[in-house]
């Protein structure tokens, strides 16, 4: 099988302690990972890892084949956008040109967007219903309102690889939705793969093909969410007691939260 994005064996310490420790995975085209975990469990170290904004100690990331670090800025750029969790902006930008942003990897240098990428960065932003503030100024958005116009900014890199940092961290339900059901489109239907690091255990269960639990720096459960997505493991993981039972709906693992795990106490079978 051939993958979009490979990690093989990363390692990686801002300090003395690793932050990331052997960890691994393969996302071929078409897939929509999730990545959940603690606070400090090494998400968001794992997304820079993936788009070569870091470099690990060990192991490597390889990106269609082609390892990541013999990559350029401007190839990876092509390949792979990222939504970060915020992306503040100091000039007054109006959130059309801020998506225009997106286009920037394939043009030549100092050229401006033709018609073919502005009709790119119009579908982008209805995709994400954001065209209605094409002519706002992106610091006079809501929170959600700008981390969508992000979105249609990724989605105008037509990238192969779309990397989401806590997408839904701003948004209100109805588009924390319409962002899991969009990601899954890119994945299905467009043939992107995409990795979505989130704190929605539900969300990522219903729409994730496959979920990786990172604890402590390591991949401590990967497979799909019925593998992963159980009361011991997120016990574990997160020092919880959680109820998984089965959503009505969409017949994923559904988790209620049931209080705190004291030190010390086991699952109860």
């Amino acid at each position: 099988m051939s993958f979009s994005l490979e990690a093989r064996g990363l390692w990686f310490r801002y300090r003395a302690e690793w932050t990331l420790q052997d960890v691994s995975l393969a996302v071929p085209p078409g897939e929509f990972l999730g990545v959940i975990g603690p606070n400090g469990s090494g998400k968001t170290t794992l997304l820079r890892l993936l788009d070569g904004i870091l470099e690990p100690e060990r192991g490597g990331v390889l990106l269609k084949g082609r390892e990541l670090k013999r990559c350029s800025r401007r190839e990876i750029a092509r390949l792979v956008a990222v939504v970060p969790q915020e992306a503040p902006f100091e000039f007054p930008f109006a959130a059309e040109e801020v998506v225009a942003m997106g286009r920037s990897p394939h043009l030549a240098a100092l050229a401006f967007e033709g018609a073919a990428d502005l009709a790119v960065v119009r579908r982008a932003m209805e995709s994400t219903d954001t065209w209605r503030l094409r002519d706002r100024n992106v610091n006079s958005l809501s929170g959600g309102e700008r981390q969508r116009v992000l979105i249609a900014r990724a989605l105008a890199q037509e990238p192969e690889v779309v990397l989401l940092d806590e997408p839904t961290a701003f948004l209100d339900l109805r588009h924390q939705v319409e962002l899991f059901e969009l990601a899954g489109r890119l994945a299905s239907e467009a043939g992107r793969a995409v990795v979505a690091v989130s704190h929605d255990i539900n969300l990522a269960s219903q729409y994730c093909r496959r979920i990786v639990l990172l604890r402590e720096g390591k991949a401590f459960r990967v497979g799909s969410p019925d593998e992963v997505i159980r009361s011991e493991a997120l016990a574990e993981a997160y020092g919880v007691k959680a109820l998984v039972d089965v959503n009505p709906v969409s017949g994923t693992p559904r988790v209620t939260l049931a209080g705190l795990r004291e030190p010390g106490e086991r699952e109860t079978p």
